[in-house]
């Protein structure tokens, strides 16, 4: 489908063939005093976006702007959109689901944006893509370039879970470990491609990287029935997920295929929370990020302010818990859906449980409520260390059987 860029600061629009990463303009003020500016929103071609109300069906790669060569190569999509009977009947949301992206191949939703990256090297003839990542892109990218025969370059903290950073390898990656922070591996990766050339897949750097992850927001309409649901719960760290999601409905409004945006709420750690910070003050200034949920663990979020945007223009909110709340979340899930979810998705439901009165007021219990769970728990079993115990072991007898009171 044809685009353009439109910067998401000043809103000056590039039309362009050529690759491109940040409003040249904007890009000159960051200092890395306050949230980037000069982050660029992909615009569609309205009228082709127009066409796909004729269609019966529509699927993700109809919104997007590049073909994705031979989707069975690497299959996004569509998770399961599951209704959590006991969660249900303890919480009286009698339509709350959950969305679950921990299910797509590499464990989580940045399967969604690496794909479009993947897509974007080929279309431009590129076979080398960069990145920085805490664990989770890192991973998805290696995934899709394993997948279709790219060189991917990561650099990561060298803190990142083991876990995430073993996948990475073992699908052919070059990783370098860093000594800093996510923010350190962010600015070493993109000076890499500035030195050896090839596609840059930084979140929200890459404009693909929140296109890519709007499939998500086409998938939950075709799942409801073609219609949006009326509130999403969003893990939220640097703000390329929400931007993504809020882009999808975004683009499925510009169609004509829903009438209204669902309200988005961006769900952070209090231990992380910059964009609610500037959300509620209009204050852009990092952090000083410390949370256990590593994938949303940012202090100077890369898409911070395209993020609080798209929370105003969704009348969305944000809503912080603690990361004993976020934890506690994450053992409710596990225990009572079934469902194995790292720290960073587990915020999200810890987000709607805090904000059960709220939504009860605002939009009542029968409301539509999707809860994105983002990423595995497998790829953080660490998380689980001190919280919970294998049982000590029985002797091998009938009398130890009829000792156990269960």
């Amino acid at each position: 489908m044809k685009f353009y860029y439109e910067c998401s600061d000043c809103h000056h629009i590039y039309k362009t063939d050529e690759v491109m990463y940040q409003c040249p303009e904007c890009a000159k003020l960051n200092d890395g005093s306050n949230f980037a500016k000069g982050n660029l929103i992909v615009k569609l071609n309205k009228e082709e976006l127009e066409e796909l109300k004729k269609k019966a069906e529509v699927k993700p790669s109809d919104f997007y702007p590049f073909e994705i060569p031979d989707e069975r190569t690497y299959p996004v999509g569509p998770t399961p959109l599951m209704s959590p009977k006991r969660l249900i009947e303890e919480t009286g949301f009698t339509n709350l689901k959950l969305k679950l992206d921990s299910q797509l191949i590499s464990g989580s939703f940045k399967d969604r944006a690496s794909l479009l990256v993947a897509s974007q090297a080929l279309h431009y003839g590129e076979h080398k893509i960069a990145l920085a990542s805490t664990g989770n892109a890192g991973a998805a990218m290696s995934a899709v370039g394993a997948a279709y025969g790219l060189d991917i370059i990561l650099f990561v903290p060298a803190t990142a879970p083991i876990n995430k950073l073993m996948q990475s390898v073992l699908y052919g990656a070059k990783v370098i470990p860093v000594k800093g922070s996510y923010d350190d591996a962010f600015a070493l990766s993109i000076e890499y491609t500035k030195l050896f050339g090839g596609i840059n897949r930084n979140t929200a750097y890459n404009p693909m990287t929140v296109e890519g992850k709007k499939s998500i927001a086409i998938e939950l309409f075709n799942q409801y029935g073609r219609k949006a649901p009326d509130c999403v719960y969003v893990p939220t760290g640097d703000g390329c997920i929400f931007s993504g999601v809020a882009k999808g409905f975004y683009d499925l409004k510009e169609a004509g295929l829903i009438d209204k945006l669902p309200h988005l709420v961006a769900a952070q750690s209090v231990e992380s929370n910059a964009i609610s910070q500037a959300f509620r003050t209009g204050n852009f200034t990092p952090v000083n990020a410390t949370t256990r949920a590593d994938s949303i663990s940012v202090s100077s979020p890369a898409n911070g302010r395209m993020a609080v945007s798209y929370i105003k223009m969704t009348e969305g909110w944000s809503t912080e818990v603690t990361d004993k709340g976020l934890l506690d979340a994450q053992l409710i899930l596990t225990g009572k859906a079934g469902v194995l979810v790292e720290p960073a998705a587990a915020t999200a439901y810890a987000a709607f449980l805090k904000d059960q009165e709220l939504l009860q007021e605002k939009l009542g219990k029968d409301a539509e409520i999707a809860i994105l769970l983002t990423g595995s728990g497998f790829k953080d079993m660490a998380a689980f260390d001190g919280r919970v115990q294998i049982p000590p072991a029985i002797e091998n007898s009938v009398e130890a059987v009829k000792n156990l009171n269960f």
